[in-house]
């Protein structure tokens, strides 16, 4: 997880701008004191590291009292010390940060348990929130998730849209391998990934089948390409996803809608 100093004036700089009139107005320039981060509900922690970093470009201290990708029930995970004004101007930044990745954590971890034992991998996509994707996926891998492509520079995947302009699979595929990337192709109908597997595509995204189309799949691939599923997902229907043969399942839920964990800071 790369963070910088930028990283963090810039969120500072949305939320204090000119000062954080409260504190400096309320607050004596030289008070100190000492907080507590706490988790309200059970989940799996992440993005202390990041609180941290907030707390400490401020001129505060965090102190972990845990570890990112851990399993909390609830209660104390970070002690902050420093300047009051400082400990409650970075205060809603820090929380905002660990909340919404503890939130992706605590989801990831649910479906990775959701698939225990399937052989089949979890894995999140490009569904994040601009300019927080390498936090939201640094979270997924807390929760125990694998990362997709993180961007568009770093896998080929051919979409519906892709084969509308070049014009087939084939075709789209012998161009796609030029980049020297892996190459992985969606399909939603099992003559386009007999078209995909003839192609020579190294994964195939099998978009919104059902289970028995999954299977079809799995016996038609006969393992030449890694085989991901992909649309309808979620935590009732993901096992019987799994239990199909796939490779990998494909959660755009896990960034895009994981609801943020709830925690505080109270000062002592």
């Amino acid at each position: 997880m790369e963070l910088t100093s930028t990283d963090i004036r810039a969120w500072l700089a949305e939320d204090v701008g000119t000062g954080d009139a409260t504190s400096e107005s309320a607050i004596d320039e030289v008070a100190v004191c000492e907080a507590r981060v706490v988790l309200k509900e059970p989940g799996v922690v992440c993005g202390l590291e990041v609180a941290a970093a907030v707390f400490e470009e401020l001129g505060a201290r965090l102190e972990p009292l845990a570890a990112d990708g851990d399993a909390v029930e609830r209660g104390q995970v970070a002690r902050v010390e420093g300047p009051a004004r400082a400990v409650l101007t970075g205060e809603r930044l820090a929380l905002n940060l660990l909340g919404r990745l503890s939130g992706i954590a605590t989801l990831t971890r649910r479906y990775v348990d959701a698939v225990d034992g399937t052989g089949a991998t979890i894995l999140d996509t490009r569904k994040t929130t601009p300019g927080l994707r390498e936090l939201e996926k640094y979270a997924v891998r807390c929760g125990g998730g694998t990362n997709h492509r993180l961007g568009l520079y770093d896998g080929v995947l051919i979409k519906d849209n892709h084969l509308r302009v070049a014009g087939s699979i084939a075709e789209a595929v012998a161009r796609a391998r030029g980049t020297g990337l892996p190459v992985e192709v969606e399909c939603d109908r099992l003559d386009q990934v007999a078209e995909a597997l003839d192609a020579g595509a190294d994964r195939i995204l099998l978009d919104n089948m059902t289970p028995a189309e999954l299977r079809a799949a799995v016996a038609l691939n006969d393992r030449r390409a890694e085989l991901e599923a992909s649309g309808g997902v979620n935590l009732d229907t993901v096992r019987a996803i799994a239990e199909t043969g796939v490779d990998f399942v494909s959660v755009g839920a896990l960034t895009h809608s994981a609801r943020a964990l709830d925690v505080s800071l109270e000062v002592l």
